[in-house]
């Protein structure tokens, strides 16, 4: 694994999964966060903080038509709309024989993703929206879709400004 990371030019030191929490690492021939050239980066400041989006993990338990690809699309397209984001692609596949999907609907603000098993009622869903999107406009859509018995969700705000 070292030898392959070096290769494309990182360190396996700083491999994720050989570390706990985060890890900084300063480049010295760039400033940490360099400014925009146009002076306008789409970064989100509230309360404070500045960051590039929200990034949510959702988990549905006990959920159903998880193997309906048009149902899917329809639900992911919904959710980027309603959270104010600009779609720019979507691609869904289809597997076989459970009938899971995964896919990603690719955002101008940044992405929504799914994984499902429908044989387990379960979906993993990833949505990052950046900018002035707000990505928790998508959960009332999600439940409508796939009424599942638990939603679980985690937070992270990605690209917080040091």
């Amino acid at each position: 694994m070292a030898q392959a990371l070096a290769q494309l030019g990182m360190n396996s030191g700083l491999d994720p999964r050989n570390t706990q929490g985060t890890t900084q690492v300063a480049n010295e021939d760039r400033p940490v966060w360099p400014e925009a050239d146009n002076g306008k980066d789409y970064y989100v400041s509230r309360n404070g903080v500045k960051y590039a989006g929200t990034h949510l993990l959702i988990d549905l338990w006990g959920a159903s038509r998880l193997d309906d690809i048009e149902l899917v699309e329809e639900a992911l397209r919904r959710s980027a709309i309603e959270g104010g984001a600009t779609i720019l692609h979507c691609h869904l596949h289809h597997f076989q024989p459970n009938g899971g999907i995964s896919g990603v609907l690719v955002l101008a603000e940044s992405h929504i993703s799914i994984h499902s098993w429908p044989e387990r009622g379960y979906a993993a869903l990833d949505i990052f929206m950046c900018g002035d999107c707000d990505p928790y406009k998508a959960i009332p859509i999600l439940k409508e879709a796939f009424s599942p018995a638990t939603v679980t969700l985690a937070e992270n705000k990605r690209g917080l400004v040091p």
